[in-house]
């Protein structure tokens, strides 16, 4: 079978499915998450044989350690994605729910029902455990999906989906209600992004070149981030014991992330001050630190250059700038940030009330950590990802961003005069 046939054939094949799924009821849904979980933990030994020949031709075809670690599957990780499908599980249901009921002048009742958007596509790279985690998120939320991993993770990815069509089938839902796709070849991501009759919205998971990619030449909606260029501005009002913390955590908590600190905003009057007690805790963790002239004469660092200011480094790096002013801190995170998550540190209710306002990000923060920013953080019990569009999901994306809103109108007989 050609390319083009294989795909539009799954994405016939999701279509037929998300209409029963868009009818399933909760315990449906519920007990197919159950039964993937049993599924996964009766089927260790499998799961981590098929892993392991991953890891074998990663090593041969040269992966770095860290791509090796983010592939594997071990009993914890495989215990983590059991524990996830149930935190999923409980989670409330989103469909269904009717929102804004009221009456109008006509005597009709006018309200939203919460409904699923659909066919959801979603391409990843290297981790399996997203396999389950997508699975897990666009079933509980009404959806068929059509997982597209990367071929560094076929064998994994292939027996993870062999236990969630287990599951599927044994709650009684469709089998193609969740599909991964078998084969390795790259074509089949440009099919998949320009199937809008098959597919509803994607959601594309892995590094800027891939996002880009799917986003340029995508003829479906997509919802997406490209950069995680996240900031902590330290105001003149901040405590500065609050800002130390904060923005070591913002920084060291995790470095490969999207939402770590990449530069850091001090206001002149506290920089002084403050940039010291931080230039020895970044050194004892090992960052290096790149700074503006004001920062370089008060701390020892690396000049920075104009494109620090627009790099993600998702790596022991920082850049620092010191500005005179929270108006300069809020020009300079609109101008360079990625519209992910900025954070202000301040004891002025007023000043926070303005960088909320003025901040144009999908999670803006007062007095904490940027690795906040995240869905089971957030209560949303899990994510698809992290959207910077300003259209439909902005954030962390869970189960209310896997739906949209219909109008329903009740009525006993109304006739418009």
């Amino acid at each position: 079978m050609s390319v083009e046939n294989y795909t539009r054939l799954v994405g016939q094949q999701a279509r037929q499915a998300s209409s029963v799924m868009m009818t399933a009821t909760t315990a449906q849904k519920n007990a197919a998450l159950e039964h993937i979980a049993q599924a996964l933990m009766a089927n260790q030994a499998t799961l981590q044989a098929e892993n392991q020949k991953d890891l074998v031709a990663g090593r041969d075809n040269g992966l770095t350690d860290a791509m090796l670690d983010r592939l594997a599957l071990n009993p914890e990780r495989i215990a983590g994605m059991v524990e996830g499908l149930r935190q999923v599980a409980a989670l409330q249901d989103p469909v269904g729910a009717i929102n804004g009921m009221d009456y109008r002048p006509s005597g009709i009742q006018v309200g939203k029902m919460r409904v699923p958007l659909g066919v959801i596509g979603i391409i990843y790279e290297s981790r399996p455990n997203v396999t389950i985690e997508a699975a897990a998120l666009c079933m509980k939320s009404g959806n068929a999906a059509i997982l597209r991993g990367g071929s560094e993770a076929i064998h994994s990815n292939q027996a993870l989906a062999a236990c969630v069509q287990a599951g599927l089938a044994a709650a009684g839902l469709p089998e193609h209600a969740v599909q991964v796709i078998d084969k390795t070849d790259r074509s089949i991501v440009g099919e998949l992004i320009r199937m809008p009759e098959y597919v509803d919205v994607l959601v594309p998971r892995g590094g800027k070149g891939l996002i880009e990619r799917i986003a340029n030449d995508a003829r479906v909606p997509v919802i997406k981030h490209l950069d995680g260029i996240c900031h902590v501005y330290v105001d003149v009002e901040a405590d500065l014991a609050k800002a130390q913390s904060i923005a070591v955590n913002a920084k060291t908590h995790r470095y490969g992330v999207c939402n770590a600190m990449e530069t850091l905003l001090v206001h002149s009057a506290v920089a002084v001050q403050l940039l010291p007690l931080l230039a020895q805790d970044y050194a004892e963790k090992g960052v290096e630190l790149r700074g503006c002239a004001a920062t370089q004469a008060i701390i020892d660092c690396l000049p920075a250059s104009p494109e620090d200011w627009d790099t993600e480094y998702l790596a022991p790096i920082l850049a620092i700038r010191v500005v005179n002013s929270m108006t300069e801190a809020m020009a300079h995170i609109n101008t360079h940030g990625s519209h992910h998550t900025d954070a202000i540190v301040t004891e002025n209710y007023t000043r926070a009330r303005r960088f909320l306002a003025a901040v144009d990000s999908s999670s803006v923060m007062v007095n904490a950590s940027t690795r906040f920013a995240d869905g089971f953080e957030y209560g949303l019990g899990a994510e698809i990802g992290i959207s910077t569009d300003k259209i439909h999901a902005r954030g962390p994306v869970g189960l209310l961003g896997l739906t949209s809103e219909k109008y329903v109108v009740f009525g006993d007989g109304h006739i418009r005069q």
